[in-house]
Parts: C-alpha cells; structure tokens; sequence
C-alpha cells in the first residue's frame, strides 16, 4: 500500500499540565491544580479532533512541548504521535525554532497552533493550508490581540523579533513586520483563546457539564 505524502505539517505546541506552570494566568480563579486541569483537558480535546483532522487532509501531525519528559508525554498523549520538545527561549524563539526545524528537515508548508483554543477545526487548517499555496503567511486572530494559528511556506524569522507576546499588539506587530517585508498574508476567522478568568465562561460553555468544571473562584 501506498502512502500518500503529506500537504503540510500542523505542530501543536503545548505544555506537560504540572500545576503552577502552566496557564498561570488562570491560577487566580482557578487555583494551580485547577489551572493544569483546564491545560490538560484543552491539550486532549485538540490532539482528538487534530488527529480526525489531520488524517482525513493527509497532514502530518507532531506535538512540541515544554516542561514535561518525552516519556510523560507518551503516556499522556499516547504513542501514535511524533512528540519533540520546544527548547529554551521566549515564545517567538520557540515559534521560529519550531519553523526552522520543519523547513530544515524539507517539510512545508508548516502550521502552528496553540492548546488554548477550543474552536479551532477543520475549517481553519484546511483554509490556512490552501491559502499558503498563494500567500507567503497564515494568521489565525485571537480576539484578544494575539493569534492561535501562524503558517508559513517558507523560513520568515523577522516575524518573530522585537514582539511584545502576551500583549493585545501581537496580531498588529506582526501584521507590520510582514508588511515591512512585503509578504503577502491571509487572516482566517477571529477566534478566542483560553487565558485568563474572563476568558473561562468561553471554556466552562464549550466543555460541557458543570459537575465536571473546575470551580472558579471569584
């Protein structure tokens, strides 16, 4: 049997649920405990929908984290998934490391998306896929400033320089780096990611429930 390769490459990057370092942002309303819980629960709700995903649009799939082991991750995530650590640095050397490392290696073009955004689908992968045969980057807007998905289709690491991450001027710094450079850039729909407490009626909505929900404490 024939394999067929693969159009793209989607990385999701994400973080081993250890409580206290991670989504620490919600740890105010959430306690630590309860924080990694809503990490752990948005990190497997999208590696299921992604591996339907990813299977039926022949893109291949891989897991970047940070803070737990490659043994901690097989075990959570399971052993069907290509699992590789994120490295050292702030978000954006992450980020460009990550396309580096998949343009080295001769994959493109090259998606990456969060864990924090439960509304993220086939829509948005499959239209950042097709808009990166024609366009040089792929933003997926965050309706708080920042993006949930970045694609590229080839290596661009100005657009990861002298960026104020985790500030509402994300999606508008880098909207300006491109422009500076002449690439040519397609926004896909504005979405909301899951990061702070007022954010957390958006996720006790989507996960169903409310016996199941982690108390907020206001």
């Amino acid at each position: 049997m024939t394999i067929a390769p693969a159009v793209a490459t989607l990385i999701m990057v994400t973080r081993f649920p250890h409580p206290g370092r991670t989504k620490t942002r919600l740890i105010p309303a959430l306690g630590a405990e309860g924080a990694a819980q809503v990490q752990r629960c948005m990190t497997e709700l999208l590696v299921d929908r992604l591996r339907v995903i990813c299977d039926r649009a022949s893109i291949a799939l891989e897991i970047h984290f940070a803070d737990g082991s490659l043994a901690q991750m097989h075990d959570w995530l399971g052993d069907d998934l290509t699992f590789k650590p994120q490295g050292p640095g702030h978000l954006g050397a992450r980020l460009h490391r990550a396309f580096w490392q998949g343009f080295r290696a001769g994959q493109q073009p090259i998606l990456i998306i969060g864990s924090d955004c439960p509304d993220v689908g086939e829509g948005q992968i499959t239209q950042a896929v097709a808009a990166l045969q024609h366009h040089d980057v792929v933003l997926g807007p965050a309706h708080d400033g920042g993006y949930y998905l970045i694609g590229l289709r080839q290596p661009q690491p100005s657009l990861f320089v002298d960026i104020s991450w985790g500030q509402s001027c994300v999606l508008a710094e880098t909207m300006a780096i491109a422009t500076h450079h002449g690439l040519s850039v397609t926004l896909l729909d504005v979405l909301s990611d899951i990061d702070r407490p007022e954010d957390l009626p958006l996720w006790q909505a989507y996960s169903g429930d409310a016996n199941n929900r982690p108390q907020v404490r206001l």
